[in-house]
């Protein structure tokens, strides 16, 4: 993957999280309760990538 693909993949996964939070926090119940900790997983993921490239 390349950096700009990643960055575009982070992107994508923060704005998903904030959907995800925000319909968690009205009181909305999620499809799938383990999707915020599955979006958080891959955002850490992707940054400690960033980090051992030192991108």
């Amino acid at each position: 993957m390349s950096p700009q693909e990643m960055l575009d993949e982070l992107e994508s996964l923060r704005a998903e999280l904030i959907g995800e939070r925000a319909l968690a926090s009205a009181g909305g119940a999620p499809e799938n309760p383990g999707l915020i900790g599955e979006i958080r997983r891959s955002i850490a993921r992707i940054r400690t990538i960033q980090k051992e490239k030192g991108l």
